[in-house]
């Protein structure tokens, strides 16, 4: 079983910047981070330090009220396999879409929107990149949630991102028109080029979006 933070790393995640999850401290006390999965260490210089999900947990139960805590109890949620962002596609069982998933969302997408300024070719943000044509079903998703846009539960409607036949682009379907619509705009907004489409004999109409190259 893994070692939890020591006091002085504690010390460290209680500090990160609340927005970027930006931490900074002793490099060995860095180093330790990451090795428990508790922070990253950006692979471009100046090779700054951030929070994994994982680690903005850990600062959540920091700020937690004792007694909240003590509610809480056996339910205390389990941090993701290696604290790694897991985009939502639509369709996963019902979960809370709380605080905490606003900023693991908000830290995933700052953190794709840096990937795409250090290898898009002209560093332009506004556009996929490589890495995003590479995995279209969750960076449309991360783009959906990160607009606001909510994904389908077991028992909430909702959007659904899915791989489609045609090449360099995915799916995505929404049982309200107006959900479409918002669908379309949050991925138009990403970068992504949209289009939309009838169902096949008569079924709900659906988006197919594709990452813009220029």
């Amino acid at each position: 079983m893994t070692r939890p933070p020591t006091a002085a790393q504690r010390r460290i995640i209680e500090a990160a910047d609340p927005e970027t999850g930006r931490i900074s401290g002793a490099p060995a006390q860095l180093a330790r981070l990451v090795v428990l999965k508790l922070a990253f260490r950006h692979p471009r210089p100046p090779h700054d330090h951030f929070l994994t999900p994982a680690g903005h947990r850990v600062r959540e139960a920091e700020e937690e009220p004792p007694a909240a805590a003590s509610r809480a109890g056996s339910r205390t949620e389990q941090p993701a396999p290696d604290g790694l962002f897991a985009a939502r596609l639509g369709g996963e069982p019902d979960t809370d879409g709380g605080p905490a998933r606003a900023r693991e969302v908000r830290t995933a997408w700052q953190g794709l929107l840096e990937i795409r300024r250090m290898t898009n070719p002209d560093g332009a943000t506004d556009r996929p990149c490589a890495w995003e044509r590479s995995r279209l079903a969750p960076s449309a998703a991360l783009a959906l949630e990160a607009a606001g846009c909510a994904p389908a539960g077991e028992e909430t409607p909702g959007y659904l991102v899915r791989d489609s036949p045609q090449p360099e682009a995915v799916a995505v379907h929404h049982p309200e028109p107006d959900g479409l619509a918002a669908c379309s705009a949050a991925l138009r907004d990403a970068g992504w080029q949209v289009s939309e489409h009838a169902g096949t004999r008569g079924g709900p109409r659906y988006l197919l979006a594709s990452p813009r190259r220029t």
